[in-house]
């Protein structure tokens, strides 16, 4: 591997030096105090509104709440058939809920349904005792996981997004997002995000799902919505097309319809201007081995993604660096080159080309051997 690179260049789709990758810019006006849209895969900003502000998040605290149950459930720790009773501090919550008594049980699969199609203050309560204990602990975990992401202004007091008792619970636009794409990486979550009307206790109580995006908005797939007299309307709105999952953050609209409105443009905005151009990662053609027992090792390049302006999506090549052999010992996954790829010239880039399998390094006896087999053979 210390001999110097040699370079392939494959010209996959017609290439221009005109320009580098250019954004795209949203220029209208938002009515709300701060707003947010990022492609969900990257994290790559489209736009942003005071996206750093702090302000009282209302019911949009309660997808840190789901990121928490699931977690815990993809620990094996709690599982949807699970029995959760209800505690008289749960029954107690007030705003939306699903009215829940002290003594009552319900399976965490229907709490979870609740607070996520209906916002159930009461069962969002239940689920943070049954995990943590209490509601305390469980808010010292969403605390230190906002810190694991990276929130840097967000602090919650609660797990509801009930703010009339509380003096610091607040989030920004941006650490929302963060935690959005966090929760959309559990796929089953959308199972129950999309869901319009459903109901509990054996058909005999309704559900209807405070997002209407997901009713009105093509490609819709959650995520929370919430409002307060302090927060005014939120929503973390999340939506899908063409394999570009989208999310948009609006905090702090006047309105239902206003703030819908807010998201929406910002949905379309996104969807009309940016692509994702995405390579599967594949087998390549072999490379020549030396220093093992076989004469050719296996390479494949892993998958690779990248977001673009609309108009740049035509406008990529790759160039695949490779030596010309492979020398062993080498163990699956170990790097043997790389792909770049280049959008107007620009780098946007790159995939490692790795061993598919172990090559391990034959012995001097070995070497030998095989050298007088191939020795015979030629005679």
């Amino acid at each position: 591997m210390k001999k110097a690179f040699s370079l392939f260049l494959i010209t996959a789709l017609l290439f221009s030096l005109a320009a580098p990758c250019r954004a795209v810019e949203f220029s209208e006006e938002l009515n709300c105090r701060s707003a947010i849209l990022i492609e969900a895969g990257s994290g790559t900003v489209l736009y942003e509104k005071n996206a750093d502000q702090p302000l009282p998040p209302a019911s949009v605290t309660k997808i840190m709440t789901l990121l928490l149950v699931c977690e815990a459930l993809d620990s094996g720790k709690v599982g949807l058939g699970d029995v959760v009773p209800v505690s008289e501090n749960a029954s107690k919550m007030g705003g939306s809920q699903v009215y829940l008594k002290v003594g009552e049980e319900m399976t965490l699969q229907d709490m979870l349904k609740s607070v996520v199609v209906s916002s159930a203050n009461d069962c969002a309560v239940a689920l943070a005792e049954y995990i943590a204990g209490s509601e305390i602990a469980f808010v010292s975990m969403m605390n230190e996981h906002a810190e694991k992401l990276g929130m840097k202004n967000t602090n919650f007091e609660n797990v509801t997004g009930l703010d009339d008792t509380v003096k610091n619970h607040v989030s920004s636009a941006r650490d929302i997002a963060i935690m959005s794409a966090e929760l959309l990486k559990h796929a089953y979550i959308t199972q129950y995000t999309t869901i319009w009307m459903d109901t509990i206790r054996d058909g005999q109580f309704g559900l209807t799902n405070t997002n209407r995006l997901i009713r009105f908005y093509k490609g819709c797939n959650g995520l929370k919505t919430g409002m307060t007299a302090k927060a005014g309307y939120c929503v973390s709105a999340t939506a899908e097309r063409g394999g570009m999952q989208l999310i948009a953050v609006i905090m702090g609209s006047p309105s239902r319809d206003i703030r819908n409105e807010a998201a929406s443009r910002l949905l379309d905005f996104g969807f009309a201007n940016y692509g994702v151009y995405s390579v599967k990662g594949e087998e390549l053609p072999p490379l020549k081995l030396t220093g093992s027992l076989g004469s050719e090792l296996k390479i494949r390049h892993g998958d690779f993604s990248v977001l673009l302006p609309s108009s740049d999506l035509r406008e990529v090549i790759y160039e695949t660096h490779l030596p010309d052999h492979a020398e062993a010992p080498l163990k699956e996954g170990d790097e043997i080159g790389r792909i770049e790829f280049f959008c107007r010239g620009k780098p946007v880039g790159e995939v490692a080309i790795t061993a598919c399998g172990d090559a391990p390094r034959i012995g001097y006896g070995a070497m030998l051997a095989r050298m007088l087999s191939h020795f015979l053979m030629l005679k």
